[in-house]
């Protein structure tokens, strides 16, 4: 299941799209998206989210 990013939470820090290693994570405007097809499932962004914005479905 990929990592999901709830956009009213995030914060646009770009913590994650820093710690995601297959670059699956990308900003649009101030909200990160997960390329679903491209994460990993590996949840190396969810630890690093300072605002708890990213969970893995």
């Amino acid at each position: 299941m990929a990592a999901v990013v709830d956009k009213d939470t995030c914060t646009g820090c770009e913590s994650c799209v820093d710690a995601c290693p297959v670059e699956a994570i990308s900003m649009d405007g101030n909200v990160a998206v997960v390329n679903s097809d491209d994460c990993i499932d590996c949840g190396a962004c969810v630890g690093e989210c300072p605002a708890e914005a990213i969970s893995m479905e």
